[in-house]
């Protein structure tokens, strides 16, 4: 199914990404098994499909949509921090309107990555940042 590539298509990225950093962060993905540590920033990974469309009457085209979405996980009790400067990288990393190949099925990040309001915790603090995607088969 398409939005398996399209998963794997962003999960990849963020997984270089983070890893890339000075300070590499882990990410954990949908249904892993994963154990964060004591006061560890990681990532969290979702991809959130909407509904498949068909735009063609007879049925060859196949619209995929959906949402991408990585939490930020912070210690508690610093303020927005890492975490706030965390999600600007990562604005940064899905620009509006890119387009990633894999497998003939292109996919286009359609809206800016938008940061979602902070969830505290009793030991950790989540930013969530989410943007749109969409991809069009035939």
């Amino acid at each position: 199914m398409s939005h398996q590539i399209i998963a794997s298509i962003y999960e990849a990225r963020l997984i270089a990404w983070a890893g890339s950093l000075p300070d590499p962060l882990r990410v954990e993905l949908e249904n892993g098994v994963f154990s964060p540590e004591d006061g560890e920033t990681y990532l969290r990974a979702f991809t959130l499909p909407a509904d498949t469309a068909s735009n063609t009457l007879g049925g060859d085209h196949r619209l995929y949509t959906g949402v991408f979405q990585v939490s930020i996980v912070t210690p508690s009790g610093k303020y927005r921090g890492v975490g706030g400067t965390l999600a600007d990288q990562i604005a940064a990393l899905f620009p509006l309107y890119e387009r990633n190949t894999k497998n003939a099925l292109t996919v286009v990040t359609m809206t800016p990555v938008d940061q979602g309001p902070g969830i505290p915790n009793d030991t950790t603090y989540t930013i969530p940042v989410s943007f749109a995607y969409r991809a069009d088969t035939n």
